[in-house]
């Protein structure tokens, strides 16, 4: 994944949901896939989208759930040829309005007990929300790494494997220099 901005973006105003939801269907374009393929370093997305679930807890607490579904297509770490996967993945994001203070002293924010968890609320600025973000954010963790093609086993190369014997630790060396003296 490269330091450039998000590939696509799809704006949402939290303040117009009502307590009863909304539930949004985000498919892409060949164009926006395109570039997300180059944004997340793959070969191609063939398919991205997803079904956002979101609801409104209170005037600053905000849940969004989703059903993401991407096909991708990787090139194999062993042989170069494409390797096609899909990635099926539920999102969660729990969202806070962080309310802007007229008086702030100290920006520091103590940690709780819960610091660092996945359950932590994301907190939030503006009820202007990118619901791509965390779409895309959720692909690139479930990348694979290193593609293999089906069947496709890395093997050493033969001069490595076939090596007469290891190279002797550190502190071998340093005994044998001791017992010159």
């Amino acid at each position: 994944m490269t330091a450039e901005p998000l590939p696509f973006q799809h704006d949402y105003n939290l303040g117009d949901l009502n307590r009863g939801g909304a539930e949004i269907a985000l498919t892409t374009t060949a164009e926006e896939r395109a570039r997300i393929a180059r944004w997340a370093e793959v070969r191609a997305v063939d398919s991205f989208a997803a079904t956002l679930r979101l609801r409104k807890h209170s005037a600053n607490s905000f849940s969004l759930d989703a059903d993401l579904v991407a096909d991708i297509v990787q090139d194999c770490v062993v042989t170069l040829e494409p390797v096609k996967s899909r990635i099926e993945r539920l999102v969660h994001r729990q969202l806070h309005l962080a309310a802007p203070s007229r008086h702030r002293g100290d920006a520091s924010i103590p940690l709780t007990a819960m610091a660092g968890e996945d359950d932590t609320p994301e907190e939030i600025d503006s009820l202007h929300y990118d619901l791509a973000g965390p779409l895309l954010e959720e692909l690139v963790l479930a990348i694979d790494p290193y593609p293999r093609a089906p069947g496709v086993e890395f093997a050493a190369p033969a001069e490595a494997a076939g090596a007469a014997e290891p190279p002797q630790s550190p502190f071998a060396v340093l005994k044998n220099l001791k017992n010159r003296t």
